[in-house]
């Protein structure tokens, strides 16, 4: 169900500016709003960058992992402790469906790809009737818009030209009024000029260019025959390898590699690391391996999680607790995104820790079995030792048979 709201106020429209020279033109305010870069650079961003593989994969890996994660509604007690509310409608809405064509896990793959790559951020509208949140419907970036005050960055959010309040849009953003695509626009653009000259010298041959070098002067038409006949014979990777004719004397002269040319994978391997650095990703995420290690890659994939992952979950979860959870509720629930699916370990070091935790008493069998996904049982919540409280074992006279012989 879709819920179009009234118009408060007229829309408002920007005003020609005063002509300073300290101020940029219009037209090239809004060619770097649209481009996402200035006239006359290799900067790409946009649907463009997506298509240079380490940028699509590096918004792919943090997107999809933050959506992969348990969304949890946490409620806290008087005496400060937290357990999941698990019957509260949000967290179901968010574990299902978020409107009868987007699944919560869509929601929040896409709201987090568009953080990344826009700089507005990912916008969400929320549909609340009678003050129940009946669905999230994530709208096209051409029907929904947000403007921010120059002086407190307070947001104006529009929908269909309709300004509509802050507390009915779910808006994640980066930590810049720019998007990490955005400002990375320019090694974005190299990455992508190299990937171009790399198919153009493999669609013109896998060798270098060269000369052609002939003792008299041909004419214009012996000119012509010449280069067809060779491009017709070397030219392609189906003519790699075969052998060339020349007439009048006339010799082939291959050229040199540059410095550049020789260097073309280092270079293409550099670009990687700058886009890594953008996103702040470990280069093995993006299955740069030349560093990578049996001994480092675990720690890779920490600091994946500590510095590049957990600021964009902390963002998820403030914008979902402010937008659908309403100001009472904020005072005793948060939402979680559970991070111990990217923290789970193999199968034999997390039954040593929970042991080891059961054991110290910091949590108790039943909590343990919640961490496994398994069912409590009775008596779980109790916090003891079992290596030290072991069960009674069954009396002697009730467990040995009683046609034993005596001994004598």
């Amino acid at each position: 169900m879709r819920f179009w709201p009234s118009r408060s106020e007229p829309i408002e429209t920007r005003d020609t500016p005063v002509a300073d020279p300290n101020v940029a033109d219009v037209d090239d305010v809004l060619h770097a709003l649209w481009s996402g870069m200035a006239s006359g650079s290799v900067a790409v961003s946009g649907a463009a960058a997506l298509r240079v593989p380490a940028v699509a994969a590096a918004v792919r890996v943090i997107s999809e992992a933050a959506a992969t994660l348990q969304v949890r509604v946490m409620k806290r007690a008087a005496d400060g402790t937290e357990e999941e509310d698990v019957n509260h409608p949000i967290g179901t809405m968010l574990r299902a469906d978020v409107n009868p064509w987007t699944s919560g896990f869509e929601v929040i793959r896409d709201l987090t790809a568009d953080a990344l790559t826009r700089d507005w951020g990912g916008l969400a509208y929320i549909n609340r009737i009678g003050g129940e949140i009946r669905e999230v419907i994530r709208y096209q970036p051409s029907a929904i818009s947000v403007q921010l005050d120059p002086h407190t960055a307070e947001p104006t959010y529009r929908l269909d030209g309709q300004i509509v309040p802050s507390s009915s849009i779910l808006h994640v953003r980066g930590p810049f009024d720019r998007s990490p695509l955005t400002l990375a626009a320019e090694a974005v653009g190299v990455a992508q000029v190299m990937e171009s000259h790399a198919s153009s010298l493999f669609k013109n041959g896998a060798k270098p260019g060269g000369l052609i070098e002939t003792p008299s002067k041909l004419g214009a038409a012996s000119v012509k025959a010449m280069l067809k006949s060779w491009k017709l014979s070397q030219e392609g990777p189906a003519n790699a390898g075969r052998t060339g004719i020349l007439w009048e004397g006339a010799t082939f002269k291959q050229m040199a590699l540059t410095s550049v040319d020789s260097q073309f994978l280092e270079l293409r391997k550099f670009q990687i690391l700058e886009i890594c650095r953008a996103f702040r990703i470990p280069p093995s995420m993006l299955f740069e391996l030349d560093r990578a290690t049996w001994s480092n890659s675990e720690q890779m994939g920490r600091e994946f999680l500590v510095y590049c992952l957990e600021p964009w979950l902390r963002s998820l979860e403030t914008a979902f607790t402010r937008a659908l959870l309403t100001r009472e509720e904020r005072q005793t629930h948060r939402i979680l995104l559970d991070r111990d699916d990217l923290t789970r370990a193999s199968l034999t070091e997390r039954a040593t820790a929970i042991s080891s935790l059961v054991s110290a008493r910091v949590i108790n069998p039943n909590e343990a079995r919640g961490w496994l996904d398994l069912a409590p049982y009775a008596g779980g919540d109790e916090f003891a030792n079992p290596h030290i409280n072991p069960t009674e074992a069954p009396k002697a006279a009730e467990t040995e048979p009683t046609n034993k012989e005596p001994v004598e």
